[in-house]
């Protein structure tokens, strides 16, 4: 029988956690008729517009595919706006899906705050924090070295 590395149970933790929480969101969400993958897409518009369609993939970390069908969507319901510039699709948030992310950000950071809040100490809170980032640039430097 193998045995699992206390790395390989660490990021096995991460995945189920993140699967989880983006369970408890969408249900969370429901009510505000949008999903946690939408909100994320029209937070990071919110930050970055007019942002390239390609640059959202990457930092939503979603195929060219599935970033394609979730922009789609967004564009049939009035949120989002895209325009071609050449071979460049950018994207900017329409004055619904301005009102839309206004609307439903407050109850979004709230929900997630009150799941570390509900089990994790402040400093503990911070201490993963550091640490979880300290993680991710190691992961981002990696893809940059072999992407």
């Amino acid at each position: 029988m193998r045995k699992n590395t206390l790395g390989s149970l660490i990021w096995l933790r991460i995945a189920r956690f993140t699967h989880q929480s983006n369970l408890l969101s969408n249900q969370y969400l429901k009510p505000f008729g949008i999903t946690v993958a939408q909100f994320d897409v029209l937070n990071q518009v919110s930050i970055d517009q007019p942002i390239a369609q390609s640059e959202l993939a990457v930092k939503l970390t979603v195929s060219e595919g599935g970033i394609s069908r979730m922009l789609t969507r967004l564009e049939q319901e009035g949120y989002i706006e895209r325009k071609q510039d050449w071979k460049t699709k950018w994207i900017t948030l329409t004055s619904k899906g301005e009102e839309k992310l206004n609307a439903v950000f407050e109850h979004q950071l709230t929900f997630q705050t009150s799941i570390f809040n509900d089990c994790l100490t402040e400093n503990e809170q911070k201490t993963l924090y550091q640490l979880i980032t300290k993680i991710q640039k190691h992961t981002e430097n990696e893809l940059k070295h072999k992407v």
